[in-house]
């Protein structure tokens, strides 16, 4: 079987895995990875640059060759390529642990029941939820949807059109090395320099396809687009300010702003502050909806993708003699 096939029939089925899965309760195999690169750490942690960027090689280097080994094991298998890709893909994607747990903060919202949306934020973001207020607690998990849905599936999906499961699992381990030593606190300001940076760079293309397939499958294109071009820029991140600005034209909203973390405040630009309205409590189902569309149409650019470049190569090679 094709390459281009075993990535779309696998994806296809990784992706319908997590719709009626989920992530799996106990045993995932992100928090595997978790734990094994804590015990890395452990063994590496000095506070320098370079101690970072030899952890960031070792657990992300490991991950890379561990599916590599994988995919070439099972090779002349198709069936077994297939379901080795649906597995990798249901293992990494977490659309739907984004999309339940959004919603039900935004049932709690709805039933006045604040401190239990308090209490379930930290799911989904490492906001100071006693410093929100219910408007401030639906603006975050919007931001959260918005960012996660870049980092949590598109991204993958980018990856695994481009690297089969060895892209796949190596952009979740990136993910999760940036969430766990990425921050700029005192013991990883240079130890996590270099997780931080690879994050960066694995997330530009997932982010710019999200940011597009928002402005395609949502509900106001226009705004979109202009909202992504006049705020994306002034976000701090890279990565985020084009997603984050992209939903919120979408969605008639208005993102950033105030927000704290740790007890540290920070003041963001506001984005799609023009035209945007406040963030209600409505809207993070609007949000969860825009955020499946754009993880589906992501898999059908993601073929498309393998199947132009499958066609190029066989062009170019069917021309030499």
């Amino acid at each position: 079987m094709r390459a281009d096939r075993v990535f779309a029939y696998g994806a296809a089925a990784g992706l319908l895995g997590d719709l009626l899965l989920g992530d799996p309760r106990r045993g995932h195999p992100v928090a595997a990875f978790g734990r094994a690169a804590g015990a890395v750490e452990r063994r590496l942690w000095r506070d320098h640059r370079g101690r970072g960027a030899l952890h960031t090689a070792v657990c992300v280097g490991g991950t890379v060759a561990l599916g590599a080994a994988a995919a070439r094991a099972v090779r002349r298998s198709p069936a077994a390529s297939v379901a080795l890709t649906g597995a990798a893909t249901w293992a990494v994607v977490g659309g739907t642990s984004l999309a339940r747990e959004a919603r039900a903060i935004g049932q709690s919202l709805q039933e006045g029941d604040i401190e239990g949306a308090r209490a379930r934020l930290p799911h989904l973001c490492g906001r100071d939820p006693q410093a929100l207020d219910a408007d401030g607690i639906a603006r975050a998990v919007v931001e959260s949807v918005a960012e996660n849905t870049s980092d949590a599936v598109v991204g993958a999906l980018v990856w695994g059109a481009l690297g089969g499961v060895p892209g796949l699992l190596g952009f979740r381990a990136v993910n999760t090395l940036d969430a766990m030593v990425g921050h700029k606190s005192p013991r990883y300001r240079r130890f996590g320099w270099a997780s931080a940076r690879l994050d960066d760079l694995a997330g530009w293309p997932g982010a710019r396809l999200t940011a597009v397939l928002a402005a395609a499958a949502g509900p106001d294109p226009r705004g979109a687009v202009r909202a992504w071009r006049a705020d994306a820029g002034r976000h701090p991140s890279p990565n985020a300010g084009p997603v984050e600005a992209s939903f919120a034209g979408a969605l008639g909203v208005r993102l950033g702003g105030t927000l704290s973390y740790g007890g540290r405040v920070e003041h963001r630009p506001v984005l799609n502050g023009a035209t945007g309205r406040a963030v209600a409590v409505t809207d993070i189902g609007r949000a969860v909806r825009l955020s499946r569309r754009v993880g589906w149409l992501a898999l059908g650019v993601g073929v498309a993708g393998r199947l132009v470049v499958k066609g190029r190569n066989s062009m170019s090679g069917g021309g030499r003699t």
